[in-house]
């Protein structure tokens, strides 16, 4: 049985971020271009099972680390021994064909966020928790790397919107882009080059209160897209980091 959950980042100062597998389509809209360079740990399950007892140990393994983030709210909720045993059960996983190079075959492909440690996501879905006036809905991080074996692309997409001025849940995404190489067998470098505001969509109700019958939608729709992106886009600058990315 195929059980897709890997992509395990490890932040320096421990903060761990789970995601399992899931298509995404991204369409580009506005966006602003960054020069940061940054480091991110990332734990993948990259191992290749050489036995259906050991395939089966490993698929074990999985099940158990998914049944230990349940109800955490990705990671919004956990308790320290919920953490404790989230961490017992992640070693569990990366334990497996440890020390192998890295496949970026396999880590190719759209996760889905599913439990984080790391304050930079936790802040957004607390924001999400404390302001009813802002949501965040599915986070994904994409990899573009296949039939390549030291580098490729890595892309952080979070849905996210305001009601009721755009849809619900996924009125606009956040889209972070950077490159990425295989430094070592258990390293790769992420350098950060693109931040936009993608796909955004303002609501019905916003269109039906403020559209007056001779102005096209499409117009009316363009400029509050405008508005937003520029807002978006002064609130998320931000200054590179650099930091290990441990795989």
């Amino acid at each position: 049985m195929n059980l897709a959950f890997a992509s395990t980042l490890h932040l320096p100062t421990g903060q761990r971020v789970g995601y399992e597998t899931r298509p995404v389509s991204l369409a580009p809209n506005a966006s602003r271009g960054l020069s940061t360079q940054k480091m991110f740990p990332c734990l993948a399950a990259t191992a290749t099972p050489t036995t259906q007892a050991a395939e089966f140990v490993l698929e074990e393994k999985k099940h158990d680390l998914l049944r230990a983030i349940q109800d955490t709210q990705r990671g919004l909720v956990a308790t320290a021994d919920q953490r404790s045993c989230i961490e017992e059960a992640l070693v569990n996983v990366e334990e497996y064909n440890a020390g192998a190079p890295i496949d970026l075959g396999k880590l190719d492909g759209t996760w889905r966020l599913q439990y984080t440690s790391a304050p930079d996501v936790l802040v957004l879905l607390e924001s999400a928790a404390r302001f009813s006036f802002f949501q965040v809905g599915q986070i994904f991080q994409k990899f573009e790397c296949q039939k390549q074996s030291k580098e490729g692309i890595v892309r952080n997409v979070v849905r996210w919107s305001i009601p009721p001025l755009l849809e619900e849940q996924e009125g606009a995404t956040l889209l972070v882009s950077a490159k990425f190489s295989v430094v070592s067998a258990r390293n790769i470098y992420l350098q950060f080059e693109e931040i936009s505001i993608q796909n955004i969509n303002i609501s019905e109700e916003l269109q039906a209160l403020i559209a007056p019958a001779i102005l096209p939608r499409s117009f009316l729709s363009l400029q509050v897209k405008e508005a937003t992106s520029l807002i978006s886009a002064c609130i998320l600058e931000f200054q590179g980091l650099h930091a290990t990315l441990d795989i």
